[in-house]
């Protein structure tokens, strides 16, 4: 019923209009406008009580927003020991990692994959352009990890059509100042250390800081890596109705120089897993700093402003053997591409939203109205992809050193200025129903200059407008039905590091309808969400079946399919913690290049898109001091290419954790990861025949204390 609904294109309204009319809402006086970070609500609330900065502006709760929503809280990542985003966020429902070398943030979500569909925030805030995310990369100075699943672009921009990752850091509270260290060791010479501190400081001042460092020898041949990470948060609470912050954030990391094992004769031999076939002179450097000014003011009693000034630099380098292809010939792995890139990115933005809380007709409502501005830029540096490293043998490689024949020399520089408008309205039309609706307009001006011949490229502008109409509707105080409609837009490519071929194509448009039902039972012990969706996607670059050489704007691809969320108190020391996704992707219209014409696609299954995905995790504390947790974590099968004949298998690995409480203030854990020691493949890159293999075995001990 959803995708008949797609396909008839029967919900159009238009977004200026729908912009307008919102604007339009009178306001009524009400109390002020809660202005103070998102927690938790009182009482004891459960994961649906939950108040949100990422399905919404209007800082709504799970249950009262209708889209999928899901929160990783500080407890969580805690109690499951992910120490990296990366596993973090994929336990999420439904969200996969693509995560490589060259991009860690890449992710799937409803059948969409990469930066340009699934947009990872940091605090609200985005890096535009799509060239990647590279901060934050750890979870010790977070303090929860939003997931809105399905088209955002209406509340965060373009590039979100799968789904929306907001990592959240933590932030200075009014609590007495309190402190923590934790130390931890384990199996591959990993080495940890962590220092953490906030509270207030005085009637007015609060802060929070965090130190956190690790070093490891990593999982392959010559895999070490090194990370660190430095935040820190001044609040000043000039007056009862103003709050000042200033958030400083900086991230150092050496990533392991890994690239995966290419198929050897159509396989892949598990003893070749641990090989690392990089150059001995292997690099990748990756350094990002974010600086926030954010403002809150309570205007009157009924309006609420709320604005960030924000930069952000982030430095890349990487100077790796790329690829890895093996020679049926001479049963070596060649290694063509000796790739050196560089990346200096920067960026400037102020994000300002006015928040209305009031009576419209007698009933109440909430109204924000804002805009986002941004000045984006990228100097890109590369070796033009020239270079090769002499071949090597699968079992016992030499790594031998980089080589190219080309300068490493910035080539290339893209500017963009972005501005949007935005509006967002809630209003209860009875005491059960209420109404939501939201709309977005983006423009952007994008320019590229070629820093070798001194000449401009293309300077060209994209607008684009995206909303959403959703309703509410509460069955039972514990119990809602929601529904939604919405339309977003995706790049074609990431915008900063679009080539003059793919400037002159649109955005390609997404339209998305959902049904759901959120709802706590058994006396509040326990929560459950059930989403159903479909999403179709529109003006993909598919090949012209006249002339392959040229590529046309009208491919097109779709995703249906259904989640389930569950989490359990199912007795006083024994909670569980579930979560399923099942779906049916497919490209609709879409041809490749392949054997010299260009070859339709439709009806397979997109690249890297698995349709099963589910995750539980269980936790048991027989006595108050000691903590018995696992979870698994399960992935389908994927295909490695469009023609659905390479399949990175299905995996399910399995995880440990035994906790004692030594004292009030100090904590041992012993952690396993992948306990079973279960061979996996992460993702493909860029070629299908090449794939990641995925973390085995590791062990660590941590020793947490408060003080």
């Amino acid at each position: 019923m959803i995708d008949a609904f797609l396909l008839a294109g029967r919900f159009r309204p238009r977004p200026a209009v729908l912009a307008l009319a919102l604007a339009a809402l009178p306001c009524g006086a009400q109390p002020a406008a809660e202005l103070e970070t998102i927690t938790v609500r009182a009482g004891g609330a459960g994961p649906l009580e939950r108040a949100t900065a990422t399905g919404s502006r209007l800082d709504l709760s799970v249950r009262e927003t209708p889209a999928s929503v899901e929160v990783i809280t500080r407890a969580q990542l805690e109690s499951r020991g992910d120490s990296t985003l990366r596993e973090a966020i994929t336990r999420a429902a439904g969200i996969t990692s693509l995560g490589h070398a060259g991009n860690s943030a890449s992710l799937s979500a409803r059948g969409f994959t990469d930066t340009t569909a699934v947009l990872r925030l940091y605090d609200g805030r985005r890096q535009y352009g799509g060239v990647g995310v590279s901060f934050p990369f750890d979870t010790w100075s977070i303090d929860r990890i939003e997931v809105l699943r399905g088209p955002a672009s209406v509340v965060h921009g373009d590039g979100a059509i799968g789904g929306v990752v907001n990592v959240i850091p933590k932030k200075p509270t009014r609590a007495p100042v309190r402190s923590e260290i934790q130390a931890s060791a384990g199996s591959a010479g990993r080495r940890a250390l962590a220092l953490g501190s906030g509270g207030a400081i005085d009637a007015q001042w609060s802060y929070r800081l965090d130190l956190n460092a690790d070093r490891s020898q990593g999982w392959v041949e010559r895999g070490e890596l090194r990370n660190a990470t430095a935040t820190a948060a001044l609040r000043w609470d000039a007056t009862r109705d103003l709050q000042l912050q200033l958030a400083l954030a900086q991230g150092r990391q050496a990533p392991a120089r890994y690239f995966g094992v290419p198929l050897i004769d159509g396989v892949q031999p598990r003893a070749l897993h641990r090989r690392n076939y990089n150059v001995e002179d292997s690099d990748i450097r990756l350094h990002d700093r974010w600086t926030q000014l954010s403002a809150q003011w309570a205007a009157s009693s009924d309006v609420a402003v709320r604005s960030t000034l924000y930069h952000i630099t982030s430095e890349r380098h990487w100077r790796n053997a790329e690829t890895y292809a093996f020679n049926a010939a001479t049963r070596l792995i060649d290694r063509p591409d000796n790739t050196e890139i560089g990346h200096a990115q920067t960026q400037t933005g102020n994000t300002t939203d006015v928040a209305f809380t009031g009576k419209l007709f007698g009933r109440d409502h909430q109204l924000s109205l804002g805009f986002d501005v941004n000045r984006a830029a990228l100097r890109y540096s590369h070796n033009d992809y020239s270079g090769s490293a002499a071949p090597v043998d699968p079992w016992y490689p030499d790594p031998g050193h980089y080589f190219s024949e080309q300068p490493f020399i910035p080539r290339d520089r893209n500017q963009a200025r972005q501005y949007a408008l935005f509006a967002e309205e809630r209003i209860a039309l009875t005491q059960r129903l209420s109404l939501v609706a939201a709309a977005r307009f983006d423009h952007a001006r994008l320019a590229r200059h070629d820093l070798v011949a001194g000449t401009p490229v293309f300077d060209r502008r994209y607008a684009h407008s995206g909303w959403r109409l959703g309703t509410v509707y509460e069955l039972h105080p514990d119990v809602a039905l929601y529904a939604q409609a919405s339309a977003a837009a995706d790049p074609v490519s990431g915008l900063l590091m679009l080539s003059a071929d793919n400037a002159r194509f649109d955005v390609s448009r997404g339209r998305q309808l959902e049904v759901g039902i959120k709802q706590s039972f058994w006396q509040g012990r326990g929560d459950a969400t059930l989403a159903a969706y479909a999403i179709r996607k529109n003006n993909l670059l598919t090949r012209d079946p006249g002339n392959p050489s040229l590529r046309r704007q009208v491919g097109r691809r779709s995703s249906r399919g259904v989640e389930a969320t569950l989490a359990l108190q199912a007795a006083a020391a024994l909670r569980v913690e579930a979560n399923v996704a099942l779906l049916q992707a497919r490209y609709d219209d879409f041809s490749e290049f392949a054997g010299g014409a260009a070859v339709s696609r439709n009806g397979n299954v997109p690249v890297d898109v698995p349709e099963r995905v589910a995750n539980v995790w269980v936790g048991w504390t027989p006595r108050p001091d000691w903590t018995l947790s696992g979870g698994l974590r399960h992935v389908g099968r994927r295909y490695a290419d469009s023609a659905n004949r390479l399949t990175l298998p299905a995996y399910t690995t399995a995880d440990l954790a035994l906790q004692w409480q030594a004292g009030a203030a100090t904590k041992l854990t012993l952690r396993g990861f992948n306990v079973f020691d279960r061979p996996f493949f992460t993702t493909a890159y860029y070629t299908g025949t090449q794939w990641f293999a995925g973390e085995g075995r590791r062990w660590e001990l941590a020793l947490h204390h408060r003080f």
